[in-house]
């Protein structure tokens, strides 16, 4: 079984469409947010980003933090053990 590398796993989310509904590029949310422009583009591509990432996305698209599920949806994955041998 291969181990699955956090920093490369990718998670779907709705930034993307979000932003684009309101007419924004990813240069303005990225200010707006106060983070990196290649931090909206890994978060556009699906990778991973911390919770307080996630909050200023949010705010800078008019969204509560409260609505996080409806842009970053939870994905629940089967617990798995690793066993030695």
């Amino acid at each position: 079984m291969e181990a699955i590398d956090a920093q490369e796993e990718r998670v779907p989310n709705r930034v993307r469409e979000l932003r684009e509904n309101k007419l924004m590029t990813q240069a303005q949310l990225a200010r707006k947010a106060k983070v990196a422009l290649r931090t909206i583009h890994s978060v556009e591509k699906g990778m991973n980003c911390r919770m307080d990432t996630k909050r200023k996305i949010l705010l800078a698209l008019g969204l509560s933090f409260e609505e996080k599920d409806q842009v970053f949806p939870t994905i629940s994955r089967p617990m798995s053990f690793l066993t030695t041998h």
